[in-house]
């Protein structure tokens, strides 16, 4: 059995597009010389190395499903279908992305930014982008790794792009995309927040314009954690005060969370160099900071919507993004900063933008019940244990 997904669009005139561009006419023959549309993708691919170290998650597989030659061209197929303007690729091995994965997007004509782990695990994160929409202002990947501090000894990365739109836009028109894979560890959310705002302090060191607003920005991921988690409410509100959070309760992936330890106070030490702000600090900061309370809010400065709903509206069932013999969750996203006119946003995004993105259409995701009928994930046509997600924008200038 095949899984069957369809669009779910916001916008009455995204449809009319879809159905255009499937019949291969540009866009820019709708007469909208002023919008720029484009479609991202956040996809955890399930690298081999991962797949032979967890084999006891995919014991519903049959063998040969597993094996790399079987599910790289299963999943190159997919993005070909999908076709989508920007990838946000996790778990992508680093020799299969040198020996493969590389050549084959960049012949569909997407260009390739890779940041590999700083571990012994050989996997990382990929931004891909087709040449034809965008050009590249700046690549700047984030290391969470820091020999200099013991609560940083994981090795996740993150990945963040500045893009220039390439037509309908004025000139000085950019998009910061940004991706990462955050520790899975369900019983150390101090690293999990600390690696979040780790990437959120290049995010604002990168998207800032030159009147001082941001740029739209999209961050895509595997987050290790479920909806309505603390560490999902953070990113969502902008605030998190986590006084008395116990460790382990951080990312909601556990319903009896183990690692009953509370949040110390600042989470991570000064020396990181990041405030609860979740920006880079200057010295002189530091010292005015040092003289006030410690305080247990966290803060970001970006206004984000996700693009899912996290929960099916008729029936309440929980969509998933991830699939295998253990669990069924929602832990990928995609988050945008919406412009004020964007009806799929979520109330409350008035923003610091100047601009912002709406949010056309996304590709459903399905329930657990769903995936369970064409036998879970991997499966024969699906070869990764997770669902692709993808989104279809516009920029609001």
């Amino acid at each position: 059995g095949t899984i069957k997904r369809h669009w779910e669009y916001f916008c009455q005139q995204s449809k009319t597009m879809k159905i255009a561009k499937n019949k291969g006419s540009d866009q820019s023959s709708t007469g909208s010389e002023a919008t720029f549309d484009f479609t991202v993708m956040s996809y955890n691919i399930l690298s081999q190395n991962l797949l032979e170290d967890n084999s006891h998650l995919y014991k519903h597989c049959r063998q040969r499903l597993l094996f790399w030659t079987y599910r790289f061209p299963n999943i190159l197929q997919e993005i070909k279908e999908l076709d989508a303007d920007v990838l946000c690729l996790q778990e992508v091995q680093e020799d299969h992305y040198r020996t493969e994965i590389k050549s084959s997007l960049e012949s569909l004509g997407y260009h390739c930014e890779y940041k590999m782990r700083t571990g012994r695990k050989p996997d990382g994160c990929a931004i891909c982008f087709k040449n034809s929409k965008f050009s590249l202002i700046s690549s700047n990947p984030v290391e969470f790794f820091r020999h200099d501090i013991p609560l940083l000894d994981r090795d996740n990365v993150g990945l963040v792009l500045l893009l220039r739109p390439r037509f309908h836009c004025k000139a000085n028109a950019a998009i910061c995309i940004a991706n990462t894979h955050l520790l899975y560890n369900p019983r150390r959310g101090d690293i999990k927040l600390t690696q979040l705002a780790m990437l959120l302090a290049e995010i604002a060191s990168v998207a800032p314009q030159r009147d001082g607003s941001f740029c739209p920005i999209i961050i895509c991921g595997d987050f290790n954690s479920v909806p309505g988690s603390p560490l999902y409410r953070f990113i969502k509100e902008g605030k998190l005060n986590y006084e008395g959070l116990a460790i382990g309760k951080v990312s909601g992936q556990e319903q009896f969370p183990r690692g009953q330890r509370i949040l110390s106070i600042p989470i991570w030490p000064k020396k990181l160099g990041i405030s609860q702000n979740c920006v880079y600090e200057i010295k002189h900061q530091q010292k005015e900071e040092n003289a006030g309370q410690l305080s247990s809010k966290l803060q970001h400065h970006f206004k984000l919507s996700s693009v899912y709903s996290h929960y099916f509206p008729e029936t309440g069932i929980p969509e998933v993004t991830t699939c295998h013999s253990r669990s069924a969750v929602t832990v990928d996203y995609i988050f945008y900063s919406a412009a004020n006119d964007d009806t799929a946003a979520q109330p409350g995004a008035e923003d610091s933008f100047c601009g912002g993105l709406k949010l056309l259409g996304r590709l459903a995701l399905l329930t657990e019940k769903d995936l369970w009928t064409v036998n879970g994930l991997p499966n024969e046509n699906n070869s990764s244990d997770h669902l692709p997600l993808l989104a279809e924008f516009r920029l609001i200038e």
